[in-house]
This record gives C-alpha cells, structure tokens and sequence, in this order.
C-alpha cells in the first residue's frame, strides 16, 4: 500500500462548486481518444464506427482542470483514423485539450503557442493537426461515414451541467 494514495470522494475529485477539487490543481493530464478532431475535441463516449464505449471516467474533468492537457491516441486504430474533420460524439472540448501526441507527430493547439515556442529545436516532430489527419486518410482512405437514426440514446453532459452532445442510436 503506498502511504502517498489516498480514497477520495467524486466531489473533493472533480466537484466544479468546490474551490479545491483536485483536478483544478493538476499540472498535465494524459488522457487517451476513440477520436480527436481538427479542432482538437475528444471523444472517448463511442467508437469510430458510433457503438456506445463506455462512461468517461473524468476525462473533461482532468482536462479542464490540468495546465497541460495530453492527448495520446495512434494514428490509425484497426482501418480507421483517429485525426477526423469532426468527432462522432464530442466528448472533451477542444479548447482544453493542448497537445495530441501520435506515433506520426505532434500536434500542439493553436491556442497555446508558448508550448509551440517552447517544443521548437527539442526534437519533437510538430505538425499541425489538420497534416496528421490528412496522413492519416492517404493511409486508410476516407472510412464511410455510420448511420444513425433519430433516437438519442445518450446526453453528454459538461462539467456544469450543459448538454454539449448527443448520442444517436445507430442504424
């Protein structure tokens, strides 16, 4: 048992009233994706072909509260490319996400051009997000998109409580 772990409740972890939650005082989070977009939002709700996952597990959470956010997903996961114009179920926004790190580059958020300044001459292939999308469609093609119908089966609902998805049944 490491002495340095501790139990904690959902609210002292994650609760946005609450001064002191934890995830507010994270230096980085790295969290993983079943997709990230051009505009660098997160999904982990469904798979690339829209079948529910799983629940989220604080992924916006962490996100929102860390100074860094890392995002590592593979390029390519089986036939399909994680890097899309548009994520099927929009998960974790793009404007708390701030590096999307593949085994082809590393895409650093427009929004956070210090870490850009700082990454320059250290060894890290930088490319921007919409080239690691683009490699990713010359590898696979450009998969058919998944139907859905108009059921919505789930709500993805931010850390305050708006409606920022929906998840559509699909067909």
């Amino acid at each position: 048992r490491n002495s340095s772990h501790m139990e904690m409740s959902a609210s002292f972890y994650a609760n946005t009233a609450a001064k002191g939650c934890v995830v507010e005082r994270l230096d980085t989070a790295i969290l993983g994706a079943t997709q990230v977009d051009t505009n660098f939002n997160v999904n982990v709700n469904t798979e690339s072909d829209g079948m529910l996952l799983h629940g989220i597990g604080g992924h916006m959470d962490t996100a929102a509260g860390a100074r860094l956010t890392v995002i590592v997903t593979p390029l390519i996961r089986g036939r399909m490319p994680m890097i899309v114009d548009r994520v099927i179920t929009a998960t974790t926004p793009g404007d708390t996400v701030d590096v999307v790190v593949t085994e082809r580059g590393v895409a650093v958020n427009p929004g956070r051009s210090d870490l850009v300044e700082n990454l320059k001459g250290k060894g890290i292939p930088l490319v921007d997000i919409h080239d690691l999308k683009k490699l990713a469609e010359e590898m696979t093609g450009v998969p058919r998109a998944p139907r859905f119908s108009e059921k919505i089966i789930g709500v993805v609902e931010y850390r305050d409580g708006s409606v920022i998805d929906v998840i559509f049944q699909r067909i």
